[in-house]
């Protein structure tokens, strides 16, 4: 488990599920991830059991948040296309609570899984995608410390439209030196 100050994350579990496909359906949270049609429990449950089957740090994570004394299920993040060769991986999330939005749990689980990228994974580059239409992941991404690297025009069909992916990105050193920073302050 890997735990923050007001986030944990920890493996998936077949319990999870249900509330997983309630999240995926809604069009609220699945139009800044790439959900494009009606999730039902038994695709969520073959998503589960494949990646099962995926390196340990392949498999996604949930994101549980304090909610009082309790813990409460709110998303799930994970690392993908993970690249030993070039010691990088894509980056994943997504806030399926709506009630957890614009509190900084994005920014917070973000912030562990960097440090758990860096630090345990030994990756040197993480990377992500995000919808130019969502900026609520923009700005979270960015106070963890992305960069935006480029843009994909029109490479991704919401509402009727083309809009563009932009690719954000995180290096090592970009890390060490917010660490260093962090701890002269």
């Amino acid at each position: 488990m890997i735990t923050g100050k007001r986030v944990r994350l920890r493996a998936i579990t077949r319990e999870d599920l249900p509330v997983f496909v309630g999240w995926l359906n809604d069009p609220d949270v699945s139009r800044n991830i790439s959900i494009y049609y009606v999730q039902s429990l038994e695709q969520e449950e073959k998503w589960f059991q494949d990646s099962l089957t995926h390196p340990v740090e392949e498999q996604a994570l949930a994101i549980e948040i304090q909610d009082q004394d309790n813990w409460k299920l709110a998303g799930d993040v994970g690392f993908l296309n993970f690249d030993q060769h070039e010691r990088s991986a894509e980056l994943g999330i997504f806030i399926g609570d709506k009630t957890a939005w614009d509190k900084g749990f994005g920014t917070e689980t973000m912030q562990l899984m960097v440090d758990y990228g860096f630090a345990t994974l030994n990756l040197n580059r993480i990377y992500l995608r995000v919808y130019e239409t969502n900026p609520r992941g923009m700005r979270c991404y960015e106070k963890v410390g992305f960069q935006l690297e480029g843009r994909m025009r029109q490479a991704h069909y919401l509402d009727g439209k083309y809009i563009d992916v932009l690719l954000m990105s995180i290096l090592k050193s970009e890390w060490i030196e917010q660490k260093m920073k962090e701890g002269i302050e």
